[in-house]
């Protein structure tokens, strides 16, 4: 394949990169190109899909010979890029990073890892094996409002660590498009448990605070709501089709994805990519053959939608972890109470509150509110923020304190996948494997 056109950086050029699996997050991650030209450019792209490479290649200015269907006629090309941006997947990470590993492109990697921590330390073995350099989108660590909190922990500010508690609650709308009529809504389609595909992001928070290797894990959790048993009367199979309760259902497609207008980049196809049903089109998508059409009562899935994890660290301190899916509000919560004091907050609020012990007469204890910038996306403003680090490791420059580096992500990997072990085999499952690997074993 002719790949002349396609450019390389040079010292003192832009970072370039190669879109793997042209979906909306990846797309995401590449914007940052658009908005930084000096310091990222996008040279490639790889989709088997062919309207998605086209409306790809022409966001990006890429020749024809810059567009690849496999990632095998990447790998068998002449190196066209410093590194790939692979947002295929869940089950496709893997398969689809190692050979690019091994043509020499570093990877930025869309989380979960893998779909199993067997995969994990293998492309851990071969990233080793091959010198590269492997970031995982742990976007949230890069969100102000948790560095913030990362940094007031390494100074020491509330002492050795105790306890951390955090819960995610996943909305009422987003748990119905990604984890029951979407992508993410069975085990036996996308390999992943909800645990790893929604909650390795808070996962990997814990593991981050607590800095140690976690050393035992016990989680409970099922599908409660969301089954045929639990339709309400008069409910029917498509929303737009043959319900009677649509009107008044807060499950309803229309509400969710007309009216409102959520969740577009999932519900229509190419949407992100500037590809725009009409209104006509839409509705007859619900009605018809749209996944998203459907009643949340009766769909295939089959992944929890509530689960809860404990968690023990070698040095002794403890975790918790909440997913409760369908609520009212979105919102991310932490709690970390250390020797000397505490830190409280939640994501979507924008602050914190670090409280110390007072035992001054007349108090009980003092605290302080840290105000954090917030935006509206669902990981607090991190997502481009990575990128840019990215990017600077890729310069040579040093890794900020967020780093996503594929070793310092897999700790809060392997408490996703001892979790859901726990949780199906009804026992306490101990860590341990990538201690081996790293020493070669």
């Amino acid at each position: 394949m002719n790949v002349e056109h396609c450019e390389r950086s040079e010292s003192g050029k832009p970072i370039t990169v190669v879109i793997v699996g042209a979906g909306h997050r990846s797309l995401l991650y590449a914007s940052y190109a658009k908005k930084h030209p000096d310091e990222l450019q996008v040279t490639g792209v790889v989709e088997p899909d062919p309207e998605r490479r086209k409306l790809t290649a022409k966001q990006f200015g890429l020749n024809d010979s810059c567009c690849f269907e496999t990632v095998e006629q990447l790998a068998s090309a002449p190196k066209l890029a410093d590194a790939v941006i692979n947002g295929t997947m869940d089950d496709l990470h893997v398969q689809t990073t190692l050979p690019l590993l091994k043509a020499g492109y570093d990877v930025l990697l869309e989380k979960p890892i893998a779909t199993s921590e067997q995969e994990m330390l293998q492309l851990y073995q071969t990233a080793t094996q091959y010198g590269r350099t492997v970031m995982i989108c742990h976007v949230l660590r890069y969100a102000p409002f948790y560095r913030a909190i990362r940094e007031a922990v390494s100074s020491g500010e509330i002492g050795d660590i105790v306890n951390i508690q955090t819960a995610e609650h996943v909305s009422y709308h987003h748990m119905a498009v990604s984890f029951i009529r979407g992508k993410w809504n069975s085990v036996e389609k996308c390999k992943s448990s909800m645990l790893m595909a929604k909650c390795c992001h808070d996962l990997d928070i814990i593991s981050w605070m607590v800095g140690d290797k976690p050393s035992k894990v016990s989680s409970f959790g099922g599908l409660l709501q969301f089954k045929p048993a639990n339709a309400p009367h008069g409910a029917g199979k498509r929303c737009l089709v043959d319900c009677q309760i649509e009107e008044s259902c807060i499950y309803s497609a229309r509400k969710h994805y007309i009216d409102q207008g959520r969740w577009g980049f999932y519900v229509w196809d190419n949407s992100y990519l500037g590809s725009e049903p009409s209104l006509e089109q839409r509705i007859e998508s619900l009605r018809t053959d749209n996944p998203y059409g459907r009643c949340v009562w009766h769909c295939d899935n089959d992944v929890v939608d509530h689960q809860s994890v404990i968690i023990e660290f070698d040095n002794g301190c403890t975790a918790s972890h909440n997913m409760v899916g369908a609520t009212s509000r979105p919102c991310r919560t932490i709690h970390i109470i250390g020797t000397k004091g505490e830190i409280t907050g939640v994501l979507e609020d924008g602050s914190f509150v670090i409280r110390h012990p007072d035992p001054r007469k007349g108090h009980e204890y003092s605290e302080k509110r840290v105000e954090v910038p917030v935006t509206n996306d669902s990981h607090g403003g991190g997502d481009l923020l990575l990128v840019a680090d990215f990017v600077r490791v890729l310069r040579g420059e040093a890794p900020s304190i967020s780093s996503t580096s594929l070793e310092k992500s897999i700790y809060g990997h392997q408490i996703g996948f001892a979790g859901e072990h726990s949780r199906l085999e009804g026992r306490m499952i101990e860590i341990g494997g990538i201690e081996a690997v790293k020493q070669g074993k």
